[in-house]
């Protein structure tokens, strides 16, 4: 093996250094992390300097493992998923080095969050067809438009954001990547409340926000291309997480099973058992997505998996209602509030099923997921698309 990617027993003698060295009893948390992140043990598959070694990314678990056995603090990944899933891969392929430099590390040890601004009231279903202009100035660039379903943008310090900077051009053209500043003052957040009673998600209003040239990542026209990579890494986070048998929506409802015999009928036993082996099905296909990942950039087959995890989500929180009858309608906390995090396991079942109806939604609708499985996967004739040459001024509206 080459000097630029240590083995396994490489990695453990730096985990065990890095333990020793920062025990994680008496050691503050955010200390730890950025000590681990400047070890390279952070993400042991990025480049050495920027929280990996270059190690083959089937090592991080070795890692981790070594790390959680001793106590130490992680990250909270869940709070800074969006950051982490997205945002990350994005600034490691086509930022500069000075933004890598810049972002990377605050963002993994969890200082800044990170949220989105891709989807829009007229194009979420078709993002390219978004609005939102930025014109150049100068060394800065004027944006100005709306974004909506924007989950953490009421805790975000940076947000990834995709406009419009030539409209002469097609839809998938004249579109630039940049990282925006979401303590600008023309930055606007307003809640947008769910079925749930909550408000995790925002629509975001920009008003003549000037971000720096600098703040662009990719080049300028290109930004179609660098939102492919965060969708896909998007698509993999979100239905590819790492789960235990029986982790996710499952594991409420089997328990549930087990211990209340007197809920128990034939047909809901037959609908459990098939959801739960399509459960494990689905946790499995991303294990083999996750090897997959060590060799490359997710590809499709990571469509494949949120639209399996939100048919899942949608359909095992339907039984469990149906399994509890009318304590099934109960839920227990329906009020107005501001989550830092999405806690589907944590809840009640009427939460469960009441949340679950967004998983088809977010992270891109099951109807373009079934479309780019059919095309990409399966290499079905596309769909007849009529705008791919029209400049994007001239589409109707």
């Amino acid at each position: 093996m080459s000097e630029q990617q240590p083995g396994a027993d490489e990695l453990l003698a730096r985990t065990r250094e890095l333990l020793a060295a920062h025990p994680p009893a008496t050691t503050e948390a955010v200390d730890f992390l950025k000590a681990r992140f400047d070890a390279g043990l952070a993400w042991v598959h990025y480049p050495v300097g920027l929280g990996g070694l270059g190690a083959p990314r089937s090592f991080q678990p070795v890692v981790d493992a070594e790390l959680a056995a001793a106590g130490a603090p992680d990250n909270d990944p869940r709070r800074i998923g969006i950051g982490l899933g997205m945002a990350a891969p994005t600034v490691l392929k086509y930022g500069t080095d000075e933004q890598k430099r810049r972002f990377l590390r605050p963002l993994w040890v969890g200082e800044e969050v990170w949220c989105q601004l891709f989807s829009e009231p007229g194009a979420g279903s078709d993002l390219a067809a978004l609005g939102t202009r930025a014109v150049r100035d100068g060394d800065h660039w004027v944006v100005t438009g709306q974004k909506v379903w924007t989950s953490s943008a009421h805790l975000a310090r940076w947000a990834i954001l995709i406009a419009r900077t030539d409209p002469d051009l097609p839809k998938h053209q004249g579109i630039t990547y940049f990282i925006c500043d979401m303590t600008d003052p023309g930055v606007e957040v307003r809640p947008l409340r769910q079925i749930t009673g909550e408000a995790e998600f925002n629509e975001v209003f920009l008003t003549d926000v000037r971000i720096p040239d600098a703040h662009r990542l990719g080049e300028v026209g290109d930004g179609w291309r660098v939102a492919q990579t965060t969708l896909m890494n998007e698509r993999v986070s979100i239905g590819g997480m790492r789960l235990p048998r029986e982790g996710g929506m499952i594991g409420p409802v089997a328990r549930t099973w087990r211990e209340r015999p007197e809920l128990r009928t034939h047909d809901l036993h037959q609908r459990l058992l098939t959801l739960w082996v399509e459960a494990e099905v689905a946790r499995l296909t991303g294990e083999r997505l996750r090897q997959q990942l060590v060799a490359g950039q997710p590809g499709p087959e990571g469509s494949g998996m949120k639209l399996a995890f939100a048919r899942l989500n949608q359909e095992i929180s339907g039984l469990e209602v149906e399994l509890l009858g009318q304590e099934g309608l109960l839920y227990s906390d329906w009020t107005m509030r501001r989550p830092e995090l999405v806690d589907f396991t944590g809840r009640d079942a009427g939460y469960r099923y009441l949340r679950s109806k967004g998983n088809s939604i977010e992270g891109g609708t099951s109807e373009v997921l079934l479309n780019i499985v059919a095309e990409r996967v399966l290499g079905l004739p596309a769909e007849p698309r009529n705008d791919k040459d029209v400049a994007w001024k001239d589409l109707a509206r």
